[in-house]
């Protein structure tokens, strides 16, 4: 699965104004469904359960990036937001440093498939040191959507 199948460019943030966790979660669903991405009313019925989501397990992997993600009803495809913060969040990490790249993902509730898919695509370049300097560089919607367009046709960057 590539990025251009999942991420909502519409829903990028480069400059995201929380600083605790919490309230990133929130700006970030909150651009999902003005991007219209999530089922009408939902939002906060979303929000709440990735913030539960993450009470359970942090989602902060280290080295600066953090994926909280849920399954949920209120979707019909996988779709997925990123939020950029310049000056770092905690988001309780497993090395216990700020995070500074957030991809929100949230998939179908009856679809685990594509929900392993999208996952795995979003690990597979968070491991590589050059995406992820390349993605906290990134200052606008539009040099996201570009990486992340290249990331999708070389899977080595």
């Amino acid at each position: 699965m590539k990025f251009r199948d999942f991420v909502c460019f519409e829903a990028t943030i480069t400059d995201l104004q929380a600083n605790g966790r919490d309230d990133v979660i929130t700006q970030l669903v909150s651009s999902l469904d003005k991007a219209g991405k999530l089922e009408e009313g939902k939002c906060r019925e979303i929000t709440k359960e990735v913030i539960k989501r993450e009470n359970e397990a942090s989602t902060g992997l280290g080295k600066g990036v953090a994926v909280p993600h849920i399954k949920h009803k209120a979707v019909k495809s996988v779709i997925a937001s990123i939020g950029q913060s310049s000056t770092g969040i905690d988001f309780f990490a497993l090395d216990k440093q700020p995070v500074y790249s957030v991809i929100l993902l949230i998939s179908p509730a009856d679809d685990p498939d594509e929900h392993l898919q999208a996952m795995e695509s979003i690990f597979k370049h968070l491991q590589q040191e050059r995406f992820r300097k390349f993605l906290r560089q990134c200052r606008s919607a539009k040099q996201v959507e570009e990486l992340l367009t290249e990331a999708d046709e070389d899977p080595s960057l």
